[in-house]
């Protein structure tokens, strides 16, 4: 007997729905173009400006008034005359100035000026030491033998150390000895002014509260600072490399 054997066979589309199948599935899928216009368009960021720097916006006027001189000192009114025809002419008060850096002598001051006074101090500047003498006289230095301008060639330093007896209003009246070691000639000068300080404030205990209010008396500690192990100076160091 023959076997018979049942297989299931697949189902065959029928010619009709096989066309109709691809015809449902073009009219499901959109076109391209219909797809890329249903897309949402992203808006295009716009560029940022950049912010316009105006060098000087910051600044603020400054406006001279006429007949002002705008490169006068602060509390001095100087007042210029400007014509057409005719340049500008001189402050008002040109000695304004001059007052102000000028040494105003100390009023009520009574140092005993007799034939046999000597007031002696000590002044000191960094290395430099000055020992002084103040006598009565008509108002001369003597610096280790020498006149105070064959000592100390620079007017600076010559003005400097008058000013104690020039406060003191004694710069005609006294005489000054000195005996300076040490030091170079700025540290001698200042140990002069020094010396000659403390020794008008041996004649008159009384003048100690301008001399310090002036800054005669202050013993002034700047010195070169010593030098460091492993340094060139007291800061300076080797250079340095790398490779």
């Amino acid at each position: 007997m023959a076997r018979q054997v049942s297989e299931e066979t697949p189902e065959q589309p029928v010619e009709g729905e096989e066309q109709q199948q691809p015809e449902s599935a073009a009219e499901q899928a959109p076109a391209p173009e219909e797809r890329a216009s249903a897309r949402p368009r992203r808006a295009q960021a716009e560029p940022a400006e950049k912010p316009v720097v105006v060098p000087g916006a910051d600044l603020e006027v400054d406006i001279v008034p006429e007949g002002v001189d705008p490169l006068a000192p602060l509390g001095a009114e100087a007042a210029y005359s400007y014509a057409e025809d005719e340049e500008p002419t001189e402050p008002a008060e040109p000695d304004a100035i001059e007052e102000v850096v000028a040494v105003e002598p100390i009023e009520e001051v009574a140092i005993d000026l007799a034939a046999g006074a000597r007031y002696r101090a000590t002044g000191k500047r960094k290395t430099a030491i000055a020992r002084v003498t103040l006598r009565p006289g008509s108002g001369t230095y003597m610096i280790n033998g020498r006149s105070l301008e064959a000592y100390f060639p620079r007017e600076t330093l010559q003005r400097n150390i008058r000013q104690p007896l020039e406060t003191v209003g004694y710069e005609a009246r006294m005489d000054v000895i000195a005996r300076m070691e040490g030091g170079g000639v700025s540290a001698q000068a200042g140990a002069l002014r020094h010396g000659i300080s403390r020794a008008l404030l041996e004649a008159d205990p009384n003048l100690r509260g301008e001399l310090k209010r002036r800054g005669f008396l202050t013993r002034d500690a700047r010195a070169k600072e010593r030098k460091k192990a492993g340094l060139k100076k007291a800061r300076k160091r080797p250079q340095f490399s790398k490779r």
